[in-house]
C-alpha cells in the first residue's frame, strides 16, 4: 500500500476509513508481534537460517578477470576455500578445453598442460559448501603473444607408409633448454599398443621409438602441442599438429663387408641375396643399423661435400638411398666392373649395387633394390673393419641400448 501525503491546508483529524488503514499499514511491515514468521519456519528468534543463505564456498580464479599477456605455463590456478570444487571448465573462443584436473580434496584444479599463446580463454567454476549450496566464478583472460617463436621439423610425413625402423624425429629451428616441457607436449602413439619413448640429441633435436622395430602394419599417431611452450626463456612454440603414418611390410637387409653380399629379408622370408661393393681398406663403411632417410633414382656425388676434397665427383649417380647424414648411401654403382660386385670393396664407405648410369635399366641390382625398398626401410653392416655408427649419425637410434635410450 502506498500512502500519499495529504496536501493542503492542515487537519486535526482523520476519517475512520484512512486511519484504520494506516494502522493495518503499520501491522503489516513492523514485524513486531510474538507470532512465528512464514519465513522463518520453527526459529521464534529469527537469527537462524532461512534457506537463503549465500554459500560459504569462495571460488578464486588466477589470474584476474580480464588479465592480458598471461603465462602460458604456471599462472592459471583455480581454488575454493569453505568448500569443494564441483565443476570447473577452461576452455578457448573455439571451445576447445584445457584437460586439467580437481584435486582429491576438492580444494585446487590446475590444468594438465601448457595453455596455447595468444589466445582468449574463460574460466567457468563451481564450488559447493557442506549445506549443498552452490558459489560460481566467471572470468576471461587472454594469454601473451610472443616475440620469438620455434617450431619442429618432423619426419616422415604425414600420411607416409614407411618401414619398420622409421622413427618418429623431430628438429627444432631453436635450441631447446627446456626439454622437459618440450617433450611433454608431444605424444606419440601406437596401434597395437607399445610403449613408445624418446631421446635427445643435443638440445635441437627429439626421436621417438619403440625397444624393438614396429611391427609391420602398426598405425603411429604423433600429437605436436607445442604452441604456447616455452622452449627457451622468451622463446615459445608456434605449432599444433597431428601426424599419422603407417608402417608397412618389414624389410630388413644385411650387408656382410666380410662376404660382400647383402640379403634382403622381407616379413622372416629371404627375398634375394645381391652382390655388393662396400667401403675400400683406406675408406670403411660404417658397421651397424642404419635406417634409409632419403630416395633419389639419380643424384651427383661430390666428395667435396663429405669431407673427401676432390677425390670424387660421380655424375648421374642411379638409385641412391641415404643412410647417414655424413654421407653413408647404398646406391647403383655404374662406374666399377662387374666382376667388382661380390669379390672387393671398393667404395668411398658407400654400398655399391650394380647398375647403369642414370639408372634407365630396370634390370639391374640397384635398382630392383630401389623399387622394392621404402623410406624406414633397416640396412644392416656388419663385418666392416670400422667402428658402428653413432646413433645420431640420421635416423638410426637403434644403435642405442634401450637402456640408455630411455635415460
Amino acid at each position: 500500500m502506498n500512502l500519499q501525503p495529504i496536501r493542503g491546508r492542515a487537519r486535526t483529524g482523520l476519517p475512520a476509513l484512512l486511519l484504520g488503514a494506516a494502522l493495518l499499514f503499520t501491522t503489516a511491515c513492523s514485524g513486531g508481534g510474538g507470532g512465528k514468521s512464514g519465513s522463518g519456519g520453527d526459529d521464534a528468534g529469527g537469527g537462524g537460517k532461512t534457506g537463503t543463505e549465500a554459500s560459504t564456498a569462495v571460488v578464486t580464479v588466477k589470474p584476474d578477470d580480464g588479465a592480458k599477456e598471461v603465462a602460458t605455463s604456471g599462472v592459471l590456478k583455480i581454488s575454493s576455500t569453505g568448500g569443494k570444487l564441483t565443476t570447473v571448465t577452461v576452455a578457448d573462443t573455439k571451445g576447445n578445453q584445457v584437460e586439467g584436473k580437481v584435486a582429491d580434496d576438492g580444494a585446487s584444479w590446475e590444468p594438465a598442460r601448457h595453455l596455447a599463446s595468444a589466445t582468449e580463454y574463460k574460466v567457468h567454476a563451481v564450488a559447493k559448501d557442506e549445506a549443498g549450496r552452490e558459489s560460481a566464478k566467471d572470468t576471461t583472460f587472454t594469454t601473451l603473444t610472443p616475440t620469438n617463436t620455434f617450431v619442429g621439423h618432423y619426419t616422415p610425413e604425414d600420411g607416409a607408409t614407411v618401414g619398420v625402423g622409421m622413427p618418429v624425429s623431430i628438429n627444432f629451428t631453436r635450441g631447446i633448454t627446456n626439454p622437459e616441457a618440450v617433450e611433454k607436449a608431444i605424444t606419440v602413439t601406437a596401434e597395437p599398443s607399445v610403449p613408445v619413448e624418446g631421446h635427445w640429441f643435443g638440445n635441437d633435436r627429439l626421436d621417438f621409438r619403440p625397444e624393438n622395430y614396429w611391427a609391420a602394419g602398426t598405425k603411429v599417431t604423433v600429437k605436436i602441442a607445442l604452441d604456447g611452450v616455452e622452449g627457451r626463456p622468451g622463446v615459445y612454440g608456434k605449432q599444433t599438429r597431428t601426424v599419422t603414418f603407417t608402417i608397412g611390410r618389414s624389410q630388413v637387409s644385411t650387408v656382410d663387408a666380410g662376404t660382400k653380399q647383402m640379403q634382403v629379408v622381407r616379413d622372416g622370408q629371404v627375398l634375394k641375396n645381391v652382390p655388393i661393393t662396400a667401403g675400400a681398406p683406406s675408406t670403411t663403411t660404417y658397421n651397424g643399423q642404419m635406417v634409409i632417410s632419403e630416395k633419389y633414382k639419380v643424384t651427383r656425388m661430390n666428395g667435396a661435400t663429405v669431407g673427401f676434397g676432390g677425390e670424387y665427383d660421380i655424375p648421374d649417380v642411379p638409385h641412391a638411398m641415404r643412410l647417414s647424414n655424413s654421407g653413408t648411401f647404398v646406391h647403383g654403382n655404374y662406374w666399377a666392373a662387374s666382376s667388382t660386385f661380390g669379390s672387393e670393396n671398393v667404395s668411398h664407405g658407400c654400398v655399391g649395387l650394380r647398375d647403369a648410369r642414370g639408372g634407365g635399366d630396370g634390370n639391374q641390382p640397384a635398382a630392383w633394390f630401389f623399387n622394392e625398398s621404402l623410406i624406414g626401410d633397416v640396412v644392416i653392416v656388419k663385418n666392416s673393419k670400422d667402428k658402428q655408427i653413432a646413433p645420431e649419425n640420421g635416423l638410426n637410434g637403434w644403435n642405442m641400448e634401450w637402456s640408455e635410450w630411455i635415460k
